[in-house]
């Protein structure tokens, strides 16, 4: 498409904290094109689910704006779907239930909600545990159910905040594969933070570098590799050194604030 699905346009965001005020985000411009897969990158106190957060409609800019299909963000709306690294799911409900609930409480037919959990069972392989709670699952597939319940929503903006942060590296990558496989086959637009280089690479068709505090773009680079891709091939490898090195540059950036004094989180 011609016109850009997000638009960030000159985004600041100022917090208070114990009487002094952090910059967080500083003169922030993007633009992201429906159906893209962009990773935002960069080390802990970036701005980088602050960014989010405000492209959801948690937390608005303190200047700039930000448009999503040409209005103006201003809370959260049901054309954005946001999956935490924290699985939030109701322990007192099934995995059943729990991705069904969105959709009662829009007041949906139950014929309907049945055809869209049961297709979204199985398409992120969770037929079996239908029927199981939050606390009898493993934490792969607590997240495959949180991704579930933003899909049957039917948002045409998946927002993603670390949401394999938390998992061992085998389930990470699997889970990976999974939201490449829907991603594909539902044509969403994902905005998807990360701290992990390897992860950006394997996942983005870009990928937005993000300075430490305040928070600025210091590079934008679209990954030019077909999918799926090989961690160990040279192509992969030399994107990464390339991109490695200005991310450690911000890495110690990071390091010498929090050594001085100056990290705030």
């Amino acid at each position: 498409m011609d016109q850009p699905q997000i638009r960030i346009r000159g985004v600041h965001k100022v917090f208070s904290t114990g009487g002094a005020e952090v910059v967080a985000l500083k003169g922030i411009d993007l633009e992201i094109r429906q159906g893209e897969f962009v990773c935002l990158l960069g080390p802990s106190g970036c701005g980088k689910s602050t960014l989010l957060n405000a492209v959801a409609g948690f937390s608005l800019p303190t200047a700039g704006e930000i448009l999503v299909d040409g209005r103006t963000v201003q809370a959260p709306g049901p054309d954005r779907g946001m999956v935490f690294q924290e699985y939030a799911l109701f322990p007192w409900m099934t995995v059943e239930a729990n991705i069904a609930f969105g959709l009662q409480i829009k007041n949906r037919p139950k014929a309907e909600i049945q055809e869209t959990v049961d297709g979204l069972l199985g398409m992120l392989h969770l037929r079996e545990f239908r029927s199981r709670f939050p606390k009898d699952l493993s934490g792969g597939m607590r997240q495959r159910v949180a991704i579930a319940r933003v899909l049957a929503l039917d948002s045409q903006i998946l927002l993603m905040d670390e949401p394999f942060g938390a998992l061992d590296a085998l389930t990470r990558r699997n889970l990976q594969d999974e939201l490449l496989r829907v991603w594909t086959d539902l044509k969403k637009t994902v905005l998807f933070v990360t701290h992990s280089l390897e992860e950006s690479i394997y996942l983005a068709d870009r990928i937005v570098l993000m300075t430490y505090r305040p928070g600025t773009i210091k590079l934008s680079a679209a990954v030019d590799m077909p999918r799926p891709r090989e961690v160990s091939s040279p192509e992969f490898n030399a994107l990464k050194r390339e991109l490695g090195g200005l991310l450690m540059e911000e890495q110690n950036r990071h390091a010498e604030a929090e050594f001085t004094g100056a990290a705030v989180d």
